[in-house]
């Protein structure tokens, strides 16, 4: 008896389902590793398309090529799209995450600009796509260092939030500071504008749009300075004092849960580490890589 494509959503995958999903979803078998390279040179190669159609001389001589090439990738983009939310257990889940609405804001824009000519310019949001090329440094020999400084970014946010707050009040107050010495005279229009030179300045960019005219503003411009200097250290020494307390022996792989699509679960899990679901087995290229529930 057939069975609907509606009976069998939410249902543990099996069969060619589960097989489809391992490929398209797991980066750890040779399969899912020539899906993600096969697609990352197809979006490279989109890409390419989009800018060299953006330019006038190739672009204008060779429209019709480059909307036959733009077809071309819509239609295999539209493809991969379809097989996600196909052999998903929750297709919803997959279309309202970040990278199922950068899939779809890749695809509209062709299709919109058969009825709306003028939303040809959207088609340039394929660029985002490019975001897909990360996955593939998520292969088994980096997914730890990944991991890893995932792990540490998340542990210090708190403190990195308190610092990038004390340094928000330091250039507001020495920002203030200079429009008061300098004045408008001497560029320094408003709080605004002198935050932003506090800013330039003690992030040692230094523009040059702005610069102090009289001797204390010179002074307090070169105590901005050796401030920044010491302040850039700061975050760079508190994610590697996490990433050094949260170091651990096991490698995560690629692996992700059928019900909420994370990533990054031990080779020898059993449960998902953020909602809890069993993991099931994924085929590698000779067979079931684990039985579920072992």
């Amino acid at each position: 008896m057939a069975v609907s494509g509606q009976d069998v959503l939410g249902k543990p995958l099996h069969g060619w389902r589960l097989r489809l999903y391992t490929i398209i979803f797991e980066a750890d078998t040779r399969a899912g590793r020539l899906f993600d390279q096969c697609l990352i040179g197809v979006i490279l190669a989109s890409v390419a398309v989009v800018v060299i159609d953006s330019m006038q001389g190739p672009g204008q001589s060779s429209r019709a090529v480059f909307t036959w090439m733009e077809w071309m990738f819509t239609l295999a983009f539209t493809a991969e799209y379809v097989a996600r939310l196909v052999c998903v257990r929750h297709p919803g889940r997959y279309a309202f995450s970040f990278y199922g609405v950068i899939d779809l804001m890749a695809l509209l824009p062709t299709y919109i600009a058969l009825l709306v000519p003028e939303a040809q310019a959207l088609i340039d949001v394929r660029v985002l796509r490019l975001l897909r090329v990360f996955r593939i440094f998520k292969l088994t020999a980096y997914v730890s260092e990944y991991q890893s400084l995932g792990r540490a970014l998340r542990a210090s946010r708190r403190k990195i939030l308190v610092f990038l707050s004390a340094v928000m009040m330091i250039v507001l107050v020495m920002g203030t500071l200079m429009y008061v010495v300098e004045g408008p005279a001497n560029g320094y229009t408003s709080i605004p504008t002198s935050v932003y030179w506090a800013i330039t300045t003690m992030t040692t960019v230094g523009f040059g749009d702005i610069t102090p005219k009289t001797d204390l503003g010179r002074l307090i411009s070169s105590a901005m300075m050796l401030l920044g200097w010491g302040t850039l250290a700061v975050p760079t020494g508190i994610v590697t004092a996490e990433m050094t307390a949260l170091r651990t022996t096991n490698a995560p792989t690629t692996r992700t849960c059928h019900e909420c699509l994370t990533e990054g679960h031990l080779p020898e899990a059993n449960y998902c580490l953020h909602c809890g679901a069993q993991l099931p087995q994924y085929f590698n290229d000779t067979g079931p890589a684990r039985r579920q529930g072992d």
